[in-house]
């Protein structure tokens, strides 16, 4: 297989997390400002051939055996499904073929939210409002920064917002455990507010912040170790902001029901806008989830759901942009169709090796605020094959 090599390019949009950055340096990835960019874009390309049970065969051989694997199935499933939108378009396209439903690798946490847009709807901004008026920013949960590295420096603290003074914004953190708040720090030194709880407290606290918007009254004097005080000065911040912007990321939320924490944060902001101007925004976003979500959707009528894979007797793993996670433990032939340089424990029944968009060819990917789409430009040469390719040659043996 071909060796790659850097192509005419100097910036590009990275796909490493939901914000897309579209400034990445990927002539020299060592002078960029995030760990998880520097990460994807130093990715050798690997001298890689498709395999049938561990063995080098053609892709021909490869995309053969995997239609023969998928005729003989009663129940397969598409999962996985790292991918951008052409390569999603073409596995949706053979996954009706043979009737399967899909299923994307952050099935889990993406349901969280899709509950809660589904039951009740939400008003959500985007990255840019963010930038230009945000005045209070709560960041439920999380510190944001572990998801998406690189929010702070490009939406709060940028100095080209229109209609706020960065320096002025207050920086809120409610709840979660071990965050790093450094980040919202602003560059004056103006220090944010951190109200820390448990994790599987957010229900409570998220709970009695969305009742004292409400103007309710608690009695009690805190709330698993916050003070009520100290919510109600929260509460008071949020009410008397410009625009006031409220932050989670789904995949902070791993406890039962925490669709209804969502809940609570998204109702908080109806209440809130009753008489000030306040926000919700979801954030993280990882292996083109926002896209495939907006897709399937689409092409279907349905969002995507979670599935039980030990349910389906055949699986195809779709993983173009993150080789070190691994396929699902299930005792159905697993067809692998991903990045290069993915490593097994044990070998796929089918293995084939694609080109990693915004690596090895173009895509585009919707943003995790769902206001733009982005486009990836190929930034090396690559003698490999793209998803939507494979897809075809066995959409063909399918018919």
């Amino acid at each position: 297989m071909q060796k790659s090599n850097n192509i005419n390019t100097t910036t590009a949009t990275c796909p490493a997390c939901g914000m897309l950055c579209d400034d990445i340096n990927v002539s020299d990835p060592s002078a960029n400002t995030c760990a998880k960019s520097i990460s994807f874009f130093s990715q050798p390309i690997t001298e890689s051939s498709p395999t049938i049970a561990g063995k080098p065969v053609s892709l021909d051989e490869a995309v053969a055996k995997a239609a023969s694997i998928l005729k003989d199935a009663q129940h397969p499933i598409f999962a996985g499904l790292s991918t951008d939108l052409s390569g999603f378009r073409a596995a949706f396209n053979s996954a009706q073929q043979v009737n399967a439903p899909m299923m994307h690798i952050n099935a889990e946490s993406t349901w969280r939210n899709t509950k809660v847009l589904q039951s009740k709807g939400w008003q959500t901004t985007t990255l840019m409002e963010v930038k230009n008026r945000a005045d209070v920013i709560l960041c439920i949960g999380t510190d944001v920064v572990s998801h998406n590295p690189r929010f702070f420096e490009r939406n709060v603290w940028n100095k080209e917002a229109l209609f706020t003074n960065p320096q002025t914004r207050n920086i809120i953190y409610l709840g979660g455990e071990g965050l790093d708040t450094s980040h919202g720090v602003s560059p004056n030194g103006k220090q944010p507010t951190v109200l820390p709880c448990a994790t599987k407290a957010l229900p409570e606290i998220t709970a009695a912040l969305r009742a004292l918007i409400q103007g309710k009254t608690l009695n009690t004097d805190s709330i698993t170790g916050i003070a009520v005080k100290d919510l109600e000065t929260v509460v008071t911040q949020l009410k008397e902001a410009s625009y006031a912007v409220l932050i989670w990321v789904a995949k902070d939320f791993s406890f039962a029901h925490a669709e209804l924490t969502i809940e609570n944060i998204t109702e908080s902001v109806v209440t809130l806008n009753k008489e000030s101007r306040a926000m919700a925004l979801a954030l993280g976003g990882s292996d083109g989830d926002t896209t495939v979500n907006y897709a399937h959707t689409w092409l279907s009528a349905l969002a995507p759901e979670e599935h039980d894979l030990k349910q389906y007797d055949t699986v195809v793993w779709i993983n173009s942009f993150s080789p070190e996670k691994p396929l699902p433990t299930t005792d159905a032939p697993i067809i692998a169709i991903g990045n290069s340089q993915t490593q097994f424990v044990t070998p796929p029944a089918v293995f084939i090796p694609v080109a990693t968009p915004a690596l090895d060819c173009a895509g585009t990917l919707f943003r995790v605020d769902s206001s733009i789409v982005l486009p990836l430009k190929q930034t090396r040469e690559s003698a490999l094959p793209t998803l939507s390719t494979v897809m075809n040659k066995m959409d063909a043996l399918l018919t």
